[in-house]
């Protein structure tokens, strides 16, 4: 009997290759294995979409916990493709583990060559390096018009197929296989280390002593200012953001709002216990500002701007000058140069 474990995303990819070793006459059994970390997207749709298309195929979830943190070495700066080379490998190694426990023969992986940069050599060394030859099947990489034979000839086919299958033909055929394409999950950027900027925000986090998932998450917010080593201004604009942002907040936090309804609100982080009283007074009044940027396109005029601490009852009043334009914040704040650019288009 021939079992297989799928890495299982959710994504169109991990979902073809899937399909594709699943219905191959050689496999008998096949468990799908999901990794969370931070930078996943959420769960309950992904088990939702799993009761739909594998339902009575086994499904577990596993976290990563605080294993994510070797995606990112701060000192070197943010690579996307050094980022995707170290989860894979951690993936795989925990996969590895988990193959032994159920008494799987072989790993199926969404992977495709080139996908992040990160190339056939890449995945050749990962895969030796867990001892995992032989035994890791990317259907992928390979050419879909020849169907291996076994799963012994579609292993030796990962070793000299070097490219590897586009967008388009993936999705045809995710479509021969009875799958869709233009499922919600499989168009959604599963991993936030994809979206241009978060990964330059995180690895300037990661430089910080002692960051929690409360201070990993502000990093999804289009206006997110470091203002400096251990003060982070963030701006919430939709109802939906601000709504997001709301569950965040925490005792020490700082609340910085506009007084109309649908104005924006404002999160301010800070090490107040270490500032003077000038320096506190300086840090809110840069965030009334940032936030009355953000109320209308009237730079001339001072703008009411309200705050409280959440810890205390007591609200106050500032009247707050905007700023003459997104740009001149982030030119005046000590944000990395890839986030400040992403603020500056969406803003």
């Amino acid at each position: 009997m021939t079992r297989v474990l799928v890495l299982f995303s959710g994504s169109l990819a991990s979902r073809t290759a899937a399909r594709l070793v699943e219905s191959h006459p050689a496999v008998d059994a096949v468990s799908l294995i999901h990794f969370r970390s931070p930078f996943s997207s959420d769960l309950d749709d992904l088990r939702e979409l799993v009761k739909a298309e594998w339902a009575g195929v086994p499904f577990r979830t596993q976290s990563l916990k605080r294993e994510y943190r070797r995606f990112i070495d701060p000192a070197s700066g943010f690579s996307l493709r050094r980022a995707c080379v170290s989860c894979r490998l951690l993936q795989l190694a925990r996969a590895a583990r988990y193959m032994e426990r159920i008494k799987a023969d072989y790993l199926v992986t969404g992977d495709r060559i080139g996908g992040h940069g990160v190339e056939q050599e890449d995945l050749a060394e990962l895969t030796a390096s867990l001892g995992l030859e032989g035994r890791v099947l990317r259907p992928l990489c390979h050419n879909a018009s020849r169907r291996p034979r076994d799963l012994t000839d579609w292993a030796s086919l990962e070793a000299s197929r070097t490219v590897a299958l586009g967008e388009a033909t993936v999705s045809t055929l995710g479509c021969a296989l009875g799958l869709d394409p233009r499922d919600a999950l499989s168009s959604r950027s599963r991993c936030r280390l994809t979206v241009p900027g978060f990964g330059e925000r995180a690895a300037n986090l990661f430089e910080e002593q002692g960051f929690t998932l409360n201070g990993l998450r502000l990093l999804d917010f289009t206006l997110y200012y470091k203002i400096d080593s251990d003060t982070k201004v963030v701006i919430a604009l939709s109802e939906e953001e601000k709504h997001e942002l709301q569950t965040l907040f925490l005792p020490q936090d700082l609340r910085v709002y506009h007084s109309t309804p649908h104005g924006p609100m404002a999160l301010v982080r800070t090490d107040w216990t270490s500032k003077t009283d000038s320096e506190k007074r300086g840090v809110i009044e840069l965030a009334a500002r940032i936030t009355a940027t953000h109320v209308s396109s009237c730079r001339a005029t001072a703008v009411p701007i309200y705050f409280r601490f959440e810890s205390e009852d007591e609200t106050l009043l500032v009247n707050a000058l905007p700023f003459s334009s997104c740009e001149e914040i982030g030119a005046l704040v000590g944000v990395p140069a890839a986030v400040r650019e992403r603020q500056t288009v969406q803003a």
